[in-house]
């Protein structure tokens, strides 16, 4: 018995996706819920898991393809066993709309069907996972991914392992040319030849945008043409924070499983600051003001492929701890690729931290349609006067872009003194004051 693997149903705010790489070849075994196919959406990476055990009778749609909800993937044979030695070519029935793409797979297995080696038949993603980014660039660069050791989770092969794989390599290569050019030298003192580069210096690469990448821009590129946006900075003396993660870290850890951090201090005292001054917590909806009485936060994460932001909901209700631990699940799974795209929607207020790179002052982006954003920054020790004393304290600059249609200059600063009083004097996020 045949069945059909299709795209799944996608959210309403997604359209379409693009496929990105089949993880199983025609021939192949297949057990139920093995995933057969990634599918890239703007936000995510979805995986296509098997509906049955069998084998994958055939391949409907190459790699790049835009596909949409219920378009049909490929076709497996429900309860058969994979045949040994059996070629791609022997089972694949290429549809009609078979793209050029999927004809060179066709033909490369044609050749292995008359005598080359099985391995010229194989599985893009061989050797371990690999980010969209990275499946392209080693494709480019003609990487077998089999050599490339993978830095993420599992094993995962990012682009910048690509990168530097590369590079080791070319540094590498010349020594065999620079070795003979040696010899040459030798016997004739008098010239010197140069050892050729394995690649020239003024090399470009051609790289199409993931989707991914290309809805970041379009958001960034659609905040700043439709909002008016301008960022207020104040600084935070983080000596009371420190101190009481000093003094707490080992007994939060063993109650609650998880590091105690600065985030869910920052998550906090931005739900109180929020509290005060709701315009902040507001977004436009044409000639509408929409003041949203829930507090959901977002937090940037860096990954891979781009920057996504999950959502805290309700973060007003959350205890620190709750925090800490649906800010480490969100990183986890947003680099793994696992995240679902409803985590990744909503939310009336973001956070991002360029400070773990080391960032000491920034102006970001307001993620639209939300009206303002905190930017936290590296911790630095700095020289401060206080009490008529200069004593050094750990310093944090922090950056309110917030669009100056609907939040005045006076809400945005006194939203900032909030913050920086809350952080200073913790005991104002547990009294609200």
């Amino acid at each position: 018995m045949t069945i059909e693997v299709r795209v799944p149903q996608l959210p309403e705010s997604v359209a379409d996706a693009t496929l990105v790489s089949w993880h199983k070849k025609p021939g192949d075994s297949v057990v139920r819920d093995e995933n057969l196919v990634d599918l890239e959406t703007d936000k995510v990476v979805l995986e296509v898991p098997a509906p049955v055990a069998g084998v994958l009778k055939e391949i409907r749609l190459s790699d790049g393809t835009t596909v949409t909800s219920g378009q049909i993937l490929a076709i497996i044979e429900e309860g058969a066993a994979a045949v040994p030695g059996a070629s791609a070519p022997a089972i694949l029935a290429a549809s009609s709309g078979a793209t050029a793409a999927a004809k060179d797979t066709v033909a490369k297995g044609a050749v292995a069907k008359d005598g080359a080696k099985p391995d010229a038949v194989k599985q893009d993603t061989a050797g371990g996972k690999q980010s969209p980014a990275a499946k392209r660039v080693a494709e480019e660069n003609k990487v077998d991914p089999k050599t490339v050791a993978g830095s993420g989770r599992d094993g995962r092969v990012s682009k910048s392992d690509v990168v530097n794989y590369l590079t080791t390599k070319d540094a590498a290569s010349p020594a065999p040319a620079a070795a003979a050019a040696a010899g040459v030298a030798a016997k004739a003192p008098a010239q010197f030849v140069p050892a050729p580069s394995a690649r020239t210096a003024r090399a470009e690469q051609r790289v199409p945008m993931t989707r991914l990448r290309a809805r970041i821009a379009e958001r960034m590129v659609q905040a700043q043409a439709t909002q008016a946006l301008l960022t207020s900075f104040n600084e935070v003396d983080l000596q009371a924070v420190n101190e009481l993660r000093a003094r707490y870290k080992d007994a939060f850890e063993k109650q609650y499983g998880v590091k105690l951090g600065f985030m869910s201090f920052f998550a906090k005292a931005c739900v109180e600051a929020l509290r005060k001054f709701p315009a902040v917590n507001a977004s436009v909806d044409g000639n509408d003001i929409v003041y949203h009485e829930y507090f959901d936060i977002g937090v940037a994460v860096s990954t891979d492929r781009g920057l996504i932001v999950p959502v805290l909901r309700d973060a007003d209700q959350l205890s620190f701890a709750d925090i800490e631990k649906s800010i480490g699940n969100f990183a986890a799974r947003a680099r793994a690729g696992t995240i679902t795209i409803e985590e990744l929607t909503g939310g009336t207020f973001t956070i991002t931290n360029g400070g773990v790179f080391g960032s000491l002052l920034s102006t970001p982006i307001v993620n639209s349609p939300q009206s303002a954003i905190l930017g936290m920054h590296k911790i630095q020790d700095r020289p401060v006067v206080i009490d008529g004393q200069v004593v050094v304290r750990p310093m944090m600059y922090i950056a309110l872009t917030y669009d100056h249609r609907i939040i005045d200059g006076r809400e945005a600063v006194q939203f900032l003194v909030t913050v920086k009083q809350c952080l200073e004097d913790p005991a104002r996020m547990v009294l609200h004051i």
